[in-house]
């Protein structure tokens, strides 16, 4: 095994199988991905820490979530293999070539128009044709795409992402973090019937995504 080959098989046995994440097209997928072709060159010794790795190229903050928080939220999601998944906040695009794994389709939005071009190359070497980046806002999402059977948020975020919700078909799943209050959490948003649904996955805390947070209070 190569020194990134044993560490990604570490990744998955010491984060993110003891986080309860049980199914096997998750675990096989994060096995098969190379998490360091994501990761700028001078931070690729770091690609497979249990920790949230900024990948920013000069812009805002943008990171890969922890390895288990991103595999908890995938397993919570229950993706079909028919299923057309949209990634926001994709950054260079590897939450997007796990799920290409055993998605039908996959969607990619990424507000960094560097990251989300290094996205496109990265995953076109890969050869993941099944999925397509666009540079977009996080809170914009992608209609044109739409709906979506999934949609996943590779971050946080500080306010309920209305727009995004409604691009959920019906029976669809919205997983993120979400930090509207303290602690952070894990969600999911289902939708049901023309409503939506809440529910609390797990306490994680992810980055907030750009164009997600809370606007400022206005104080006198």
């Amino acid at each position: 095994m190569s020194g990134f080959s044993t560490a990604r098989q570490k990744m998955v046995d010491c984060q993110v199988r003891p986080s309860d994440v049980t199914d096997a097209r998750i675990l096989d997928a994060m096995l098969a991905v190379p998490r360091e072709a994501f990761v700028p060159d001078s931070k690729r010794a770091l690609a497979y820490l249990d920790l949230d790795l900024d990948v920013s190229d000069g812009g805002a903050k943008r990171c890969l979530i922890k390895p288990a928080v991103m595999a908890k939220m995938l397993q919570a999601a229950e993706i079909a293999s028919t299923d057309r998944v949209l990634v926001v906040g994709c950054a260079t695009g590897y939450a997007a070539a796990v799920v290409a794994r055993f998605a039908g389709e996959v969607f990619a939005t990424e507000s960094e128009p560097a990251l989300a071009d290094r996205a496109k190359a990265t995953l076109a070497g890969l050869g993941a044709a099944n999925v397509m980046v666009r540079a977009a806002p996080a809170a914009k999402g992608d209609a044109a795409d739409g709906p979506f059977d999934v949609i996943v948020l590779n971050g946080a975020t500080e306010i309920v992402p209305q727009e995004l919700c409604e691009q959920l078909r019906e029976g669809g799943r919205l997983v993120g973090v979400f930090a509207l209050s303290q602690p952070q959490r894990a969600a999911i948003v289902t939708r049901a019937h023309g409503d939506f649904g809440h529910r609390p996955l797990f306490d994680a805390v992810a980055p907030v995504l750009p164009g997600l947070e809370r606007l400022p209070a206005f104080v006198f």
